[in-house]
């Protein structure tokens, strides 16, 4: 089976070599590229400053890696007494390459998912390095709790240019799509209209593989229908539901 990665290509090789292991052959068509945000002041203030807060909370690992990448010294100088929560084993995994334990993961792997892991948040500041297109559900809960949320935006998720490989396997028919986020999801339906396909009428009828819920709500929003959910929000979810729908 032919299937397809629209995540990040820097983010692709390891999910690649699972598919292969797993039997299936992976074709590369990024559809998004992760631009972290330069000169960020307002990020070099809060790190400076990090011990006011009383989390950190990452919710995906291009924050992770966009914010030890370049601010690592603040953490290093500056994080005593301030907690930090994950929002699943991927991005916990990312903390601890960059020497931070999460004190919190919540069991399923949604930002609405974090809120009970974090205590009474009353009068208290949680900083939120995030994507400029995160959704806002998370600050709201926050903010609902008594908490202080500072926002800042860390990263750009912005359309990839064409694989050309990627653009003729999907053309020639592939078995498999997975979406890895929302923002795969939009911005392969707009990669692909511009290249003279109709996301909705592809060669071969593929399935579409979502990771999680946010990512098939946007799906079924671009009105797909032939799709298939990771029980569990990770790539290996993402092969687990591909295995189990093959030997259906």
């Amino acid at each position: 089976m032919k299937v397809l990665i629209t995540r990040p290509r820097t983010q692709a090789d390891e999910f690649a070599e699972k598919l292969r292991s797993a039997g299936f052959e992976p074709n590369f068509f990024p559809v998004i590229e992760i631009q972290p945000i330069g000169n960020n002041v307002a990020l070099e203030r809060a790190l400076e400053k990090l011990n006011c807060y009383e989390w950190v909370v990452f919710t995906s690992v291009n924050a992770v890696d966009v914010v030890f990448d370049e601010y690592s010294v603040f953490f290093l100088k500056e994080n005593a007494g301030v907690r930090f929560a994950a929002i699943g084993p991927k991005t916990a995994e990312a903390l601890r390459k960059y020497s931070i334990e999460p004190d919190f993961v919540p069991e399923e792997y949604v930002a609405e998912a974090i809120l009970p892991g974090l205590g009474d948040l009353q009068g208290k500041w949680v900083l939120l390095p995030r994507a400029e297109i995160a959704r806002q559900v998370l600050p709201e809960a926050i903010a609902n709790a008594g908490g202080i949320a500072h926002e800042i935006i860390v990263y750009q998720t912005l359309p990839a240019q064409v694989d050309e490989d990627g653009l003729s396997a999907l053309k020639s028919g592939v078995d498999v799509i997975t979406f890895t986020s929302a923002s795969t999801v939009e911005n392969f339906f707009a990669i692909a209209k511009q290249n003279g396909l109709d996301p909705l009428n592809l060669p071969n009828n593929p399935l579409f593989a979502c990771i999680g819920p946010i990512t098939e709500q946007a799906a079924k929003e671009e009105g797909l229908l032939k799709l298939v959910v990771a029980k569990e929000y990770t790539t290996e979810g993402l092969i687990e539901a591909i295995t189990h729908t093959e030997k259906l």
